[in-house]
């Protein structure tokens, strides 16, 4: 029996979202998904939509520990299982240090090592999984499927105590291998309607005067729908921009003032390049030239 198959079974727990994070129905279907089938749950989606915070409300929903790895270009695989720390083990012998003899004082254990080990059932966060290289994720297959690895300087093996819920997360910035999407249950976390991004500024700004929200919210997805926009919005960006407008004591009348005649009051929450901030000038420019006409 692998190490996967004895570690312990699928938890009964499910997730059915939290006070602080509204998950639609079908997201929170993915993660009980996930759950039962034991396998890692791949959620993709654009930036800023939620994705690493689902996994801390997951963890909290759950009550479980939560692991955290984020991905950076030059993250290997080998990194989440244990690195093996020979410079200082080097250093030590020449300063006759007696703990060189135990190699094990030089192993330090990675993230996937520490959730394999958690004396209870965890959730495991790989973040970002795209931004590694190509052959990252093909590295991890044996170690996701069997939920064991081998340490080779101590010849020992490293098995789940508890199967760990795996939750990934990709901004679709690079294809991931067929291999490593088969073992995986997917889900894509379409961005935010009206009415559920409604819901989710209530979570954070509850006492939100009701105009200055419609107001907002039009100035938000109109940029969204912008022609040429080169990065649209995400709903991390539209939180930080209400948060300036509530400190700015902002009215309806001029968010609607600013977002007809030109880029919309304290854009640079919302705008991150300058050709976007030129395009919406323009549009704006032409817009009040043919109402002359």
């Amino acid at each position: 029996m692998s190490a996967a198959q004895s570690a312990t079974s699928a938890s009964p727990d499910r997730f059915d979202g939290t006070d602080s994070y509204v998950a639609t129905d079908d997201l929170k279907l993915a993660v009980n998904a996930a759950l039962v089938l034991q396998r890692p749950l791949l959620i993709k989606g654009e930036p800023g939509t939620g994705k690493t915070m689902l996994a801390e409300e997951v963890a909290r929903a759950l009550g479980r520990p939560l692991l955290q790895w984020h991905i950076k270009s030059t993250t290997k695989a080998h990194q989440g299982l244990y690195e093996y720390d020979a410079v200082s083990r080097l250093r030590d012998s020449q300063l006759g240090d007696e703990k060189v003899r135990d190699i094990r004082n030089y192993i330090v254990q990675g993230t996937l090592w520490q959730a394999f080990q958690s004396p209870e059932p965890a959730v495991l966060l790989i973040d970002e999984i795209d931004k590694a290289d190509i052959e990252f994720p093909n590295d991890l297959l044996r170690e996701l499927d069997r939920m064991e690895f081998h340490v080779y300087e101590t010849r020992e093996t490293i098995s789940a105590q508890h199967r760990p819920l795996v939750i990934i997360t990709s901004n679709n910035e690079k294809d991931l291998p067929d291999a490593f999407l088969r073992r995986c249950f997917f889900h894509y976390i379409r961005f935010p309607d009206r009415e559920t991004m409604r819901d989710i500024v209530a979570v954070h700004y509850p006492d939100l005067k009701q105009d200055v929200l419609r107001a907002a919210l039009d100035t938000f997805f109109s940029l969204r729908d912008a022609p040429g926009l080169k990065k649209k919005p995400s709903t991390s960006e539209l939180l930080d921009w209400l948060r300036l407008l509530l400190a700015e004591g902002a009215t309806a009348a001029e968010i609607d003032a600013h977002t007809a005649t030109a880029v919309p009051l304290m854009a640079g929450a919302l705008l991150k390049n300058e050709q976007d901030v030129h395009l919406l000038e323009r549009l704006a420019a032409m817009t009040r030239g043919g109402q002359r006409r």
